[in-house]
Order: C-alpha cells, then sequence, then structure tokens
C-alpha cells in the first residue's frame, strides 16, 4: 500500500476512531477483570465472564443506536474499537480449556454454554434498549 495514496489518507480518521476506542476498551477490560477478580475469587474465570457479557449487551445498544443515532466513525470507535478492546474471546477460549485440561468439566461446560447463550441474550437486550432511544 502506498501511503501517499489518498484512499489510505482518507482512512487515517477512521483507524484512530478504532484506536483510541481499543485503548479505552482495554484499559476497562482490565479494571473490570481486576475488580471481579477481587470480589469472585476462585478458578471460575468471573472477571471474564462479566467482560464477556457486558461487551456483548454493549455492542449490541451501540449497533441498535448506530441505525438512527449515531454516525459512522462513532459507531467504528464504539463497535470495532472499545468492544474490540473490551471483550476477548481468546481469552475465554484459553481460560475454557484450562477448566477442562484441570478436570474442571461442570465449570467448563458451564462458563461456555453460559457465557454464549447469556452473550446471544446480552446483544438482543441491548439492542431492545437501544430501540428506547
Amino acid at each position: 500500500m502506498n501511503f501517499k495514496d489518498t484512499k489510505f489518507l482518507n482512512m487515517i480518521p477512521t483507524i484512530l476512531c478504532v484506536g483510541a476506542g481499543s485503548f479505552f476498551g482495554g484499559i476497562c477490560r482490565f479494571l473490570c477483570s481486576r475488580f471481579m477478580s477481587v470480589y469472585f475469587p476462585g478458578s471460575f474465570p468471573a472477571g471474564t465472564f462479566a467482560v464477556n457479557l457486558l461487551g456483548c449487551l454493549f455492542i449490541g445498544i451501540f449497533y441498535g443506536l448506530s441505525e438512527n443515532v449515531i454516525n459512522p466513525n462513532l459507531r467504528l470507535f464504539l463497535t470495532v474499537g472499545f468492544c474490540g478492546g473490551f471483550t476477548t474471546f481468546s481469552t475465554f477460549a484459553n481460560e475454557g480449556l484450562q477448566l477442562f485440561k484441570t478436570g474442571n468439566v461442570l465449570q467448563f461446560a458451564l462458563y461456555v454454554s453460559f457465557s454464549v447463550f447469556f452473550g446471544i441474550l446480552a446483544v438482543y437486550a441491548g439492542s431492545l434498549l437501544a430501540r428506547l432511544f
């Protein structure tokens, strides 16, 4: 890609929106996970569970609002940037694998099934909440 290309130059504001959103999403993810680990210690990854559910709720709200309330760059900031930096399904997969490998099969099954089911439910709830605006 030629950096002098006008298409690339026109993408810079979008790239900065996504990057700034990721920065704040990552910080919020760290703080939320840290909070959960203090108040809900144990082998169940409550921090990642909470972050994934909140992220699903947020992305449902943000996409719901983007239909007629927020502009495209703000939508990218909130969804791709913030939610992308906030939620981490790679961490989810790794922690699930660790539960399984350590013989915590029931916790593994609950963690995976609850995360997926309630995540989808949270996206739906977020989209319904967004219609109130």
